[in-house]
């Protein structure tokens, strides 16, 4: 059954990953432009990006109408010695999400926004391999547990201290990446712990079908990402030595509906599962391709439209 869905964005789709790049727009105007672009609300990027001050980020939101509908935490989940700062961000973000304005709920959410998304980076054994299942480095079991409880810490500070949910999101070049990985992700951490945030384009350019894979493990996903991927660009960054955000700089992320991600399926399953909540928008670039962000996510919104979100 069709339930209601808000499309948001994210930062990353002003090319906004890493915090020291020299090239990144002010956050004021990604809230401009994202308002401009009609979204419902957005993600608030990386940590250190968007001020940490709810005084400043409340009205600089309430005044576009837009609101915050998660946080993120994208860092190095596998060391041990980055526990503390981990816990510490976690704490930062969490408390600056819960005091701005709260995004709407809507029927078929199993959690409020906002979430926390989860996400491990920062390995340049996988970096190296993205998209390459059969050549990327696996931890061993050691690694692994300490990874999963570093995640557990994560989860468990968000949902005990601020009622927030955190969602593990898979993705390109970490240690959370492919298949194998994500099927021993949901045996390790409960739905008590943490859901899932699946993420059509990092699904694809990992070697996963996004529609399977979201069917598979549907009763674990509480909130979703969209990207596309450009097959012409994909083709010629696997033949390559590359860093992911590397790829998406030369265009392998690319408007939703002009790429190899079926969407209109995606939209059929959705339907059927009786999706309700929040979808973000991400299509990841370099900051200095910025001439076509604005025509990117017009033509991302309204091919969505046009097929029923």
């Amino acid at each position: 059954m069709t339930k209601p869905i808000t499309i948001t964005c994210a930062p990353c789709c002003w090319g906004v990953d890493d915090v020291t790049n020299p090239h990144l727009p002010p956050w004021e105007q990604v809230l401009d432009e994202a308002a401009a672009a009609g979204f419902g609300g957005l993600e608030l990027g990386p940590y250190g990006y968007m001020p940490l001050d709810a005084g400043v980020l409340a009205p600089a939101l309430e005044s576009r109408g837009l609101s915050i509908v998660a946080g993120t935490i994208f860092d190095d989940l596998v060391s041990p010695a980055n526990r503390k700062t981990l816990l510490r961000r976690t704490d930062e973000i969490c408390g600056l999400i819960t005091s701005l304005p709260r995004p709407v709920s809507h029927p078929g959410q199993r959690f409020a926004a906002p979430y926390l998304t989860v996400m491990d980076w920062g390995h340049d054994a996988r970096d190296y391999a993205a998209g390459h299942p059969a050549r990327a480095p696996r931890l061993d079991d050691a690694a692994w547990a300490g990874m999963m409880e570093n995640i557990r810490a994560i989860a468990a500070l968000a949902r005990d201290k601020y009622g927030v949910r955190a969602v593990i999101h898979p993705h390109a070049g970490g240690y959370i990446e492919f298949e194998d990985e994500l099927a021993r992700l949901v045996q390790d951490i409960g739905p008590e712990t943490a859901g899932l945030c699946l993420d059509t384009g990092h699904m694809t350019f990992s070697g996963m079908d996004p529609a399977a894979t979201l069917r598979r493990y549907w009763e674990r996903v509480d909130y979703i990402h969209f990207k596309d991927i450009d097959p012409a660009v994909y083709t010629q960054v696997m033949a390559e030595h590359i860093r992911f955000f590397d790829a998406c700089a030369r265009g392998v992320m690319c408007p939703i509906g002009r790429g190899s991600n079926g969407y209109p399926a995606i939209r059929s399953l959705l339907s059927e599962l009786g999706y309700g909540g929040f979808i973000t928008i991400e299509q990841e670039r370099d900051p200095r391709n910025a001439d076509t962000i604005a025509a990117d996510l017009a033509a991302s919104r309204a091919f969505l439209r046009e097929i029923g979100f």
